[in-house]
C-alpha cells in the first residue's frame, strides 16, 4: 500500500467516527470506577466471581427442591393424577391377552408349629392330650453365607455314623396316634361295658313309637307302577317333632361331657384369595422393569407404575440394598392377586436403615397413583434369594444351609445328609426350586428334638423317609416301600469324596490319548488321603497290577466286587484273605500307575460286569421285617395327616 492510498484510508476511516486514541491503560484509579480507556483488574475478577456464585447457588437451590433429580417438572405433571383417555386399557384389566412372565425361581421359607390330639396309655388308662409339632417347609438356599462357612467338609466314612439307627437311650419315644377330635387339656378315656339292668328312662309311649315307625316306613315307598317298591325321599316323612317331645323354640340335648366346641372351619377350596406381602431385596443394580416383570406385573401396570415413580425416582434403575415391598389382593375380574401396592426403600448407611422414598397404590378405579408410605415394619435381614447359577452351592453345602437358616440342630443336619448320601451325590450343584421338607418334635428339657419325617426334591425326583421305632426300641428311617436310606456299598470311598474328574463309559486316554473304556470312576484328591472300604467284604487282590498302580479289590455278597488303584501305599494290616467292614481304612490316595495326578480310580463289578458306580441302583441294607409293615404303614398315615394339616395362624406382619 503506497502513501496516497493510506491517505484515503485514514480518511474514510475518520469520516465514518474512527480515530486515533491513546492504548489502554491498567493505571486507574485505585478505588474508583474506571473510565475510557482505562482497565482494572479487581473490578473484573470481581464481576465474574459474582457470575459463577450466581449460577451455583442457583443450581445448588433447583437440585436440593427436586430431591436430587434431574427430569424436572410441575407438580400436577409428577402426580399423573388425569384419568386415561376412553378407550385405553386399564392396568388392573385381566380380560385382554397378556404374556404371563413367571419369577426365576419361588423361594419358600415356612417354619409352622402344628398341633394334634395324641392318643397316649399312662399307667393303663388312655389319655388324650395336645402335642405341638414343628414342620419345615424350604426351598434349598440358592447361596452359601456365613451360615453354613464352618460346616465340616464332606466325608462319607462320617455317614456312616451319622446313619447308625438309634436304640437304646438315645432314641427318644415318640408317639404319633393321632386322636380323631380335637381336645383341650389332657382328656381321659375310660371305656367299660354298660350294665344289663340298665334302663333308659321312658320319654315316650309305646303307641307314640308304634305310630311313628309306621308313619316312617309307609313315607318312604311310593307307588310308582313298578313291581318294586322305589324308596322315595326321606324328607317328606314325619321328624323327631312328631313325636311331640320337641317343640318349635325347644332343642333335644343332653350333657355333653370332654368335648370340645370349635368354629366351623372353612375348606381351603371354598376359602376366597386374600392379601400377601412380599419383600425384595436388590443384590446388584438392576432395572425396576425387570424386577416388576419377574413379580406378576403386567406390561400395563408396569407403564403405569413407571408413569408414576418417573418423577420420583431418580433413575429406572433400582440400586443394590434397595428394599420393595409388594401387597397383592385379589382381582375382582379373575381368580388372580393382582398388586395392590409397591413401596420403594433405600439404605442409609448413616443411619444403616431402610429409608422410604416412594409408594404406589391401586385406586377404586384401577389406576396406580403415588400413595403414602404404608405402616412400618421391621424389615428381616434375608429375605428373597437371588438365583445366580454361578453361585449355587453344592447339595452338602445347601442342606446346611437351609437346616440352619431353620435353626436345625447340627446333629439332625448331619442325619439328613446320612439318610440321602448313598442316593445323591452331594457334590453336585442343586437347581433352583429343589426343596425340603422336615417335621420333627418340639425341644424338650435338654433341648432335643426328634426327626419324624424328612422329603426331599432334587429336580422331579422326590424322596422320602419316616421315623418308624421297632418293639424292639430301634429307631430307623424308611421310605414308603419300607426301605432304609442306606445302601451297602458307598459310592465315593475316600475321606471328603473327591471331585470327580473322569466318568465311566468310553474316553480319549489322557496318557495315550486312544479312545478307551474307562472302567472305573476317577475321584481326585490330594495325595496320601485316607481310603476306605466301600462296604464289607474280603480282600482278594492286594499287590501292583500293570497301568493301576497299587490296586486292592475287595468280594462283597451278592456277587458285588471293588476295586480300588493308584494308591501311594497301603494301611498296614491290609492283605489278601483279609475280612474289612465298611468305612474300613485300606489304603491312601497317590499317582502310581498310569495317573496324570493324585487320585483314587473306583470300579465297581456285578457277577463279573462292570458298571456305574455313580448311577448302579445299589441294594439297600436295611429293609422292613414283615412282621412291622402294618404298623409301619400306619405311621405314614398319621406323619402325612401331620404334613397335611393347618397350622396356627401367625401375624408376621401388619398389613393393610
Amino acid at each position: 500500500m503506497n502513501a496516497a492510498q493510506r491517505n484515503r484510508h485514514a480518511a474514510r476511516l475518520k469520516a465514518t467516527g474512527y480515530e486515533d486514541s491513546p492504548a489502554l491503560t491498567v493505571q486507574s484509579t485505585d478505588g474508583d470506577i474506571p473510565h475510557g480507556r482505562e482497565l482494572s483488574f479487581a473490578w473484573l475478577a470481581g464481576t465474574v466471581m459474582t457470575g459463577l456464585t450466581s449460577v451455583l447457588l442457583m443450581f445448588a437451590a433447583l437440585y436440593v427442591s427436586f430431591q436430587g433429580q434431574d427430569t424436572f417438572s410441575t407438580a400436577y405433571e409428577a402426580l399423573q393424577l388425569a384419568r386415561p383417555k376412553a378407550g385405553l386399557q386399564a392396568p388392573t384389566d385381566f380380560d385382554a391377552k397378556s404374556s404371563r412372565v413367571r419369577p426365576v425361581a419361588a423361594t419358600r421359607s415356612d417354619l409352622e408349629v402344628i398341633e394334634a390330639s395324641i392318643r397316649e396309655n399312662v399307667d393303663g388308662r388312655d389319655m388324650i392330650r395336645n402335642q405341638p409339632f414343628v414342620r419345615i417347609r424350604a426351598t434349598l438356599a440358592t447361596a452359601a453365607t456365613s451360615l453354613s462357612e464352618d460346616a465340616p467338609p464332606y466325608d462319607p466314612v462320617a455317614i456312616l455314623s451319622a446313619t447308625a439307627p438309634e436304640t437304646g437311650a438315645d432314641a427318644l419315644e415318640v408317639n404319633t396316634d393321632i386322636y380323631g377330635a380335637e381336645v383341650e387339656g389332657e382328656v381321659a378315656v375310660r371305656l367299660a361295658a354298660m350294665p344289663m339292668t340298665f334302663v333308659p328312662a321312658r320319654v315316650i309311649s309305646d303307641q307314640s313309637a308304634a305310630l311313628f315307625v309306621r308313619e316312617t316306613v309307609e313315607s318312604a315307598y311310593s307307588d310308582s307302577g313298578f313291581d318294586s317298591p322305589t324308596l322315595a325321599y326321606a324328607a317328606l316323612g314325619p321328624t323327631i317333632r312328631d313325636l311331640g317331645i320337641a317343640t318349635n323354640g325347644t332343642t333335644i340335648g343332653g350333657v355333653a361331657e370332654n368335648v370340645t366346641v370349635v368354629p366351623q372351619s372353612m375348606n381351603a377350596t371354598e376359602a376366597g384369595l386374600g392379601r400377601s406381602e412380599r419383600i425384595l431385596t436388590i443384590r446388584q443394580p438392576t432395572p425396576i422393569t425387570e424386577i416388576l416383570t419377574k413379580n406378576g406385573f403386567t406390561a400395563p401396570m408396569i407403564t403405569a407404575i413407571e408413569g408414576n415413580l418417573q418423577n420420583v425416582l431418580p433413575s429406572k434403575d433400582l440400586a443394590a440394598g434397595t428394599r420393595l415391598r409388594i401387597l397383592f389382593g385379589p382381582s375382582r375380574t379373575s381368580q388372580s392377586l393382582v398388586p395392590y401396592r409397591l413401596s420403594v426403600y433405600v439404605h442409609d448407611n448413616a443411619s444403616n436403615s431402610d429409608r422410604h422414598q416412594a409408594t404406589v397404590a391401586l385406586t377404586d378405579n384401577g389406576q396406580y397413583v403415588l400413595g403414602l408410605e404404608p405402616p412400618v415394619i421391621q424389615f428381616p435381614e434375608e429375605d428373597t434369594e437371588e438365583i445366580n447359577v454361578a453361585n449355587l452351592p453344592t447339595i452338602y453345602r445347601s442342606l446346611w444351609e437351609t437346616g440352619r437358616k431353620h435353626d436345625l440342630a447340627d446333629a439332625t443336619i448331619r442325619r439328613i445328609i446320612g439318610m440321602f448320601a448313598y442316593d445323591v451325590d452331594m457334590n453336585k450343584r442343586i437347581a433352583a426350586g429343589d426343596s425340603i421338607e422336615i417335621l420333627e418334635t418340639p425341644a424338650d428339657a435338654q433341648g432335643k428334638q426328634e426327626l419324624l419325617y424328612v422329603g426331599l426334591t432334587l429336580g422331579s425326583t422326590s424322596r422320602q423317609l419316616y421315623r418308624f421305632a421297632n418293639p424292639d426300641g430301634t429307631v430307623d428311617y424308611f421310605d414308603p416301600e419300607g426301605e432304609t436310606g442306606k445302601r451297602f456299598l458307598n459310592r465315593r470311598p475316600l475321606q471328603g469324596g473327591g471331585t470327580l474328574r473322569s466318568r465311566f463309559g468310553y474316553r480319549i486316554h489322557p496318557i495315550f490319548h486312544t479312545r478307551k473304556l474307562h472302567t472305573g470312576v476317577d475321584l481326585a484328591a490330594r495325595s496320601g488321603t485316607p481310603i476306605y472300604a466301600a462296604g464289607d467284604g474280603v480282600v482278594e487282590f492286594h499287590g501292583w497290577q500293570s497301568g493301576y498302580g497299587n490296586k486292592i479289590e475287595i468280594k462283597h455278597v451278592n456277587g458285588f466286587e471293588t476295586a480300588y488303584a493308584h494308591m501311594s501305599r497301603y494301611e498296614p494290616g491290609i492283605d489278601v484273605g483279609t475280612r474289612v467292614r465298611q468305612g474300613q481304612l485300606i489304603g491312601y490316595v497317590g499317582s502310581t500307575g498310569y495317573a496324570t495326578g493324585p487320585h483314587l480310580h473306583f470300579e465297581m463289578l456285578i457277577n463279573g460286569n462292570l458298571v456305574d458306580p455313580l448311577s448302579v441302583k445299589l441294594p439297600r441294607e436295611n429293609t422292613m421285617p414283615p412282621q412291622y409293615v402294618a404298623q409301619f404303614q400306619q405311621t405314614i398315615a398319621q406323619i402325612n395327616e401331620l404334613m397335611a394339616r393347618d397350622p396356627a395362624p401367625v401375624n408376621v406382619a401388619a398389613v393393610n
